[in-house]
This record gives C-alpha cells, sequence and structure tokens, in this order.
C-alpha cells in the first residue's frame, strides 16, 4: 500500500494547561519536519484517513458508524467524598500543625519559628496538591464563608463542610493529646501581647491568605497548577510575621480543637472572628481588583473548575 507523498507535520497541538488559557502544556513546538517553510502543513495521522478510513469499511460492509464524541467531562463528585476529603485534609493539616509546635514546646525552641512555618506550609500544600481536585481544599471555615459569600461555593454546603473541619481539628487534636501527654499547650495558639494587637494581626493575615487563595483559586488567568506552592508560602510567610505575638492561626479550627484538647479558651474570641473577617475583606478586595473576564466564544473558552479543583 502507498502513500501519496505529503509533507509530514507535526502532531495536533498540546492542549491548554488548565489555568492557563491557550498556553502549550509544554514548552516548543513539538515534533517538526520543516520544509521550505511552507505553511498549512498536514497532520501525519491525516494522511493516512485514505488507509485507514473507519468511514471507508463502514461502506464496504453496510454498516452504519455513530460519531462519538471525545469531549469527555469529568464525572461529578458527590458530596461524600467531598467531605471525606475535606475531613482528611484538615486532619493532616492540624496534626501536623499542632504537633510541630507541641514537639517545638518538648524539646525547648529545637524547631524553631522557621520550622513551624515550615510544617505548617508544608502541610497545606502537600494537602491542597493531593485533595485540591475533589473537596477544593479549604481546610478553614473562614476560607468556605468567604468563597460562599462570593458565590464561588454553596450555602448550602457550608454547614457540612464547617462540621466535617471542626470534627477533623478535635480527632487530631485528642489524637495529640494522647500521644504526648501531658504535654499539649505548646499546641494552643494564644497571644502574647494584648488582644487588640493579636486581633489586628490575625485579620491582617487572614487577608492575605484570602487575597491570593481567591486569585489563585478563582482567577482563570492565574496559574492554578501552582495554588498549593503559592497557598503553602503564604501560610509560612503569615506564620513568620505573626507566629511570636499570635500563634498566627488564620484558620478557628486551628485554634478550637487544641484549646478544647487542652481546655485552655484564652483570647478564643480573636481566633474565631479575626479569621472570618479578614478572609472576607480579602476575597472582596481580589474581586474588586481583578481583571474582567474577556469576552471569548464558548469554544475558545476552557472548560475549567472553580476553587482548587479549578
Amino acid at each position: 500500500m502507498v502513500m501519496e507523498n505529503e509533507e509530514v507535520s507535526s502532531a495536533p497541538s498540546t492542549p491548554a494547561t488548565p489555568g492557563t488559557p491557550g498556553a502549550p502544556l509544554f514548552g516548543g513546538n513539538g515534533f517538526r519536519q520543516d520544509k521550505g517553510g511552507n505553511a498549512g502543513r498536514k497532520s501525519f495521522l491525516n494522511s493516512c484517513t485514505k488507509c485507514f478510513s473507519l468511514d471507508d469499511w463502514a461502506m464496504e460492509e453496510g454498516t452504519v458508524l455513530h460519531k462519538v464524541s471525545s469531549s469527555l467531562s469529568p464525572p461529578p463528585v458527590s458530596l461524600a467524598r467531598r467531605v471525606g476529603a475535606e475531613f482528611m485534609g484538615t486532619l493532616i493539616l492540624i496534626f501536623t500543625g499542632t504537633a510541630t509546635a507541641i514537639v517545638n514546646e518538648k524539646t525547648p525552641g529545637s524547631v524553631t519559628l522557621l520550622g513551624l512555618a515550615a510544617s505548617n506550609g508544608l502541610a497545606v500544600m502537600i494537602v491542597i496538591l493531593s485533595t485540591g481536585h475533589i473537596s477544593g481544599a479549604h481546610l478553614n471555615p473562614a476560607i468556605t464563608i468567604a468563597f460562599a459569600a462570593l458565590k464561588h461555593f454553596p450555602w448550602k454546603y457550608v454547614p457540612v463542610y464547617i462540621g466535617a473541619q471542626i470534627v477533623a481539628s478535635l480527632c487530631a487534636s485528642f489524637a495529640l493529646k494522647w500521644i504526648f501527654h501531658p504535654i499539649m499547650g505548646g499546641g494552643v495558639t494564644v497571644p502574647s501581647g494584648n488582644h487588640g494587637q493579636a486581633f489586628a494581626l490575625e485579620f491582617v493575615i487572614s487577608f492575605f491568605l484570602m487575597f491570593i487563595v481567591t486569585g489563585v483559586a478563582t482567577d482563570t488567568r492565574a496559574v492554578g497548577e501552582l495554588a498549593g506552592i503559592a497557598v503553602g508560602a503564604t501560610v509560612m510567610l503569615n506564620i513568620l510575621v505573626a507566629g511570636e505575638i499570635t500563634g498566627a492561626s488564620m484558620n478557628p479550627v486551628r485554634t478550637l480543637g487544641p484549646a478544647i484538647a487542652a481546655n485552655n479558651y484564652e483570647a478564643i474570641w480573636v481566633y474565631l472572628t479575626a479569621p472570618i473577617l479578614g478572609a472576607l475583606c480579602g476575597a472582596g478586595v481580589y474581586s474588586a481588583v481583578k481583571l474582567p473576564e474577556e469576552n471569548r466564544d464558548d469554544n475558545d473558552k476552557p472548560s475549567t473548575r472553580r476553587s482548587f479543583r479549578r
């Protein structure tokens, strides 16, 4: 069987990376065979259609072939799976972050503030990268409420998500209490200064966190694949800024679970209110300053998901 003498070109262009519309997944132009720089090259697969044509076979056999679309959307994720992933993600975050603080207290200052920041930042990063495509990896009631307030998350799921986060925090905290008993105080976030200063710091660092989260999770022009790194780095930076003063909670359940396990409720109102207010303001400010959506044809719009699932 002889093929016609036609030019061989590259394989079909690589798909756009989710979160970066129109950008190639890998650099370069693929495998190309250039002959004189002529435009209008034909695909190698297209040049073989005369040899491998299902339509011709169907005509010879007298059968009818139905066209099958290759555009397959991912199956919907059930609420139970989302809540389960949210529970596990929050459990990992609270366990690792609180355990690092307890170990730092047990071995006087051996972990250091940098180690505490790295531990929490890495925990956030790996949880987002591993469960973000399932539940959105909120891990924080303040983030869940802020997403819902901006209509990026259904209000009807907010109680279920927050319930899973609280239960995960309690499970992690009481597990740590059993493992490290009687040393548990180091895992509780309490202010070292006055309550007003603690409230202001928690508000500001929660504002910064939610500003970054809103950008990488809801804006299609942001590089969504780097969401875990961006959010984890923000958590690490915030702990370096406020860790010595407030413990840098940024998360009501980060404080609530250890506080109940250790029976220490000092200034708990600060950690239950400031992160939520800061997250709401951070999400609102990003939504106000982000670029307007470009008007494109439906065919040009990438089918991306919101939150950390893009």
